[in-house]
């Protein structure tokens, strides 16, 4: 319950600085490059050393790979049919393209499911959506940006990411069974906390309720693909094709129906992909999946 909570407040608190005479609103930029250059990096360094990998669990840690390689297909598509800008097409993969399945998935899975459907959320989360948005993520972020438009300066963002390069050496690390020492390991742990609190009150320093803005067509199709189409594409793969019908899969499913994760919005506004639509992708996402989550649970209780 407290996570709902924090949601709104730090949200909220956003709005509300926006509106304070004075304030330097434009610090947001600041708590992303935070979010990007520290507490990713904090993140990965704690949770990727302590992953124990198996074949078992393909459903799962695949989900989020599968999604992200979808929205980019998809989005890149429809962007070279219609005309859409390289930062439109970049904004929707990653705020669509990824699933909140920490800092909303994790409480609601556990609530739903109990203890042992926590535990498959953190596969989808860890070696899922954590890993994608630290390679694939980049790798959109650094294409679609202003810029980057050779394969070399590309390699060289990606290579030179903070992210990137605490997720290579955290696998290092997993490979060769190694993991730091405890006190270090808390580090990490109330750093990569930070993400949420700081997040969440970027995107509210940054959401507009502008009735007129030429975002709300995309708004609308970013969020049905991402609480709607996503779902609907694993029960039709995990459950109708692939014959699939165990817990492990449900709460795969109900985590691909979770919000837009919050990191990709991050991610999209620090390399100036669309940075409004991806708060309103956010700001949105979250309230209204609340809603959809509940017709995905009635689903999920009749498969």
């Amino acid at each position: 319950m407290i996570n709902f909570i924090l949601i709104f407040v730090f949200i909220s608190a956003g709005l509300i600085l926006q509106n304070i005479k004075g304030f330097p609103i434009h610090i947001y930029k600041t708590l992303n490059k935070l979010v990007i250059y520290l507490c990713l990096p904090a993140l990965a360094l704690y949770f990727i050393p302590k992953i124990k990998w198996s074949n078992e669990l393909l459903f799962p840690i695949g989900a989020a790979w599968i999604a992200f390689i979808i929205a980019f297909v998809l989005f890149s598509i429809l962007g070279k049919k219609y005309g859409w800008s390289n930062k439109l097409i970049g904004c929707l993969i990653l705020t669509a393209g990824l699933s909140n399945t920490s800092f909303l998935g994790y409480p609601i899975i556990e609530a739903l499911y109990g203890k042992s459907g926590l535990e498959t959320a953190i596969l989808v989360d860890q070696p899922g959506s954590f890993v994608v948005i630290s390679t694939l993520g980049v790798f959109v972020a650094a294409f679609y940006s202003k810029g980057s438009s050779s394969s070399l300066a590309i390699v060289k963002k990606i290579l030179t990411f903070p992210p990137f390069i605490t997720f290579v050496i955290a696998c290092l690390m997993n490979v060769f069974n190694y993991d730091f020492d405890e006190n270090l390991q808390v580090g990490f742990q109330k750093i990569g906390s930070l993400v949420t609190p700081l997040a969440l009150l970027s995107v509210g320093l940054q959401l507009r309720f502008e009735k007129n803005s030429k975002h709300w067509k995309f708004l609308s199709l970013g969020l049905f693909f991402k609480l709607i189409i996503t779902p609907l594409l694993f029960l039709v793969f995990y459950v109708f094709i692939l014959k699939q019908n165990s817990s492990v899969i449900k709460v795969t499913i109900m985590e691909m129906a979770m919000a837009p994760m919050i990191t990709g919005s991050i991610l999209a506004s620090t390399y100036g992909l669309k940075p409004r639509l991806s708060s309103m992708m956010i700001g949105f996402g979250i309230p209204i999946s609340f809603i959809t989550l509940i017709l995905w649970y009635f689903i999920m209780t009749f498969i």
